[in-house]
């Protein structure tokens, strides 16, 4: 049974194909009998099963269908061999055309265009002046809008939403109640989602997963097969990569750098200009910051701060309240821990200890199996080697040189 017929009025659409607006032979799903409708090419372009209908000046033209319940109205276009379907709606001055499909329960609404093989089904939504193209899939109930781009074999599913000028393309997923917005790039096989956030300038690219409730924004670079999960945030022009994982509630800002294998969690802060690579842990509440270092199987933890120009690498530890600072080093098998200092240009090597309120600061040198202790202070160019102990309140200065 036939349910609308072509009128004698006509209209012609950009690329002069000429349409003919439709009116109703029945009442059907809300349609009632003569009410007129939109415009279409030819009656291959609506279905007359079911309710589907064109309305308002909305034309659909070409090889494209729509069928179903689905519903095309305002000023929307539908064309080349697109097809609108199940209980979708297409409407204002969305388009529609390629290859595209729009099914199930979705929408595709205002300046809002779906094109090439993309796929857009579900209770998704796309809208605004957002574009989903190439063999792209918005499904699940998610929402695409403002002037964001999903392209090439991306998807955004569940309750994900892209919006603001914001890129998903490639191979790259967003899911589950992920936010991807601003001028925010997604891209490779990365994947943001569950409550993550991904804005302003950032860019997760690679294999890259962003998830739990982290934060990636600012123009922070997430890359490689890098994670960043949990409470996690990495901001301003940091750089996160390689197998680098960012959890708990750390923060990584400024232009830090964490990468290879290394760890930063707990409530750590890495910030200015500071790198933590090779297999390196930063956690607890440590802080790694200006210019300092932290690479190897080094391990900075608890409350101690690692910075200025200072390196703590190989297999040395930053502990407690402890603090290494300036230009100093610390490296070996070194513990340096409670709140002891090492700062200036000393360098603590092999497997010697710093501990209690000690103080190894100037050009000193505490090497081998040597331990400073207590109250103790080791200055100028002082060396402390072998198994040598310098403890209680014991200062050593000038160029002296203890061993055991």
């Amino acid at each position: 049974m036939r349910k609308y017929k072509l009128t004698t009025e006509t209209a012609v659409t950009s690329d002069g194909t000429i349409v003919t607006r439709i009116q109703a032979l029945t009442d059907f799903g809300g349609v009632k009998v003569r009410e007129l409708g939109g415009f279409i090419e030819t009656e291959d372009n609506l279905d007359h099963g079911d309710s589907a209908w064109v309305s308002g000046n909305a034309k659909v033209y070409g090889g494209a269908s729509v069928s179903g319940d689905a519903r095309v109205s305002g000023d929307a276009k539908v064309y080349g061999r697109a097809s609108v379907s199940g209980d979708a709606r297409v409407s204002g001055d969305a388009k529609v055309y390629g290859d595209a499909k729009v099914r199930g329960g979705a929408k595709v609404f205002d300046d809002a265009q779906v094109l090439g093989k993309s796929q857009v089904y579900d209770y998704a939504q796309v809208l605004g002046n957002a574009t989903v193209h190439g063999s792209a899939k918005v499904f699940g109930r998610a929402k695409v809008f403002g002037g964001a781009t999903v392209s090439d074999n991306a998807q955004v599913l569940g309750n994900a939403t892209v919006h603001g000028s914001a890129k998903v393309f490639e191979g790259a997923k967003v899911f589950g109640d992920a936010t991807v917005a601003d001028n925010t790039q997604v891209s490779g096989n990365a994947t943001v989602y569950g409550s993550a956030k991904v804005y302003a300038d950032a860019s997760v690219s690679g294999n890259t997963q962003v998830f739990g409730d982290a934060v990636v924004l600012g123009n922070a670079r997430v890359s490689g097969i890098a994670q960043v999960f949990d409470k996690a945030v990495v901001y301003d022009r940091a750089d996160v990569s390689g197998n680098a994982r960012v959890y708990g509630n750390s923060w990584v800002h400024g232009r830090a750098m964490v990468y290879n294998d290394a760890k930063v969690a707990g409530t750590a802060d890495v910030s200015g200009n500071a790198q933590v690579y090779g297999n390196a842990e930063v956690h607890g509440s440590a802080k790694v910051f200006d210019g300092a270092k932290v690479f190897g199987n080094a391990r900075v933890l608890d409350a101690a701060k690692v910075f200025g120009d200072a390196w703590v690498f190989d297999k040395a530890e930053v502990v407690g309240s402890a603090c290494v600072c300036d230009n100093a080093q610390v490296f070996g098998g070194v513990r340096v821990y409670d709140h002891a200092v090492v700062s200036g240009e000393a360098s603590v090597f092999g497997v010697a200890s710093v501990s209690g309120k000690a103080r190894v600061q100037g050009n000193a040198r505490v090497y081998d199996n040597a331990r400073v202790s207590d109250n103790a202070e080791v200055f100028d160019n002082v060396q402390v080697f072998g198994n040598a102990w310098v403890g209680g309140d014991i200062k050593v200065k000038g160029d002296t040189k203890l061993s055991s």
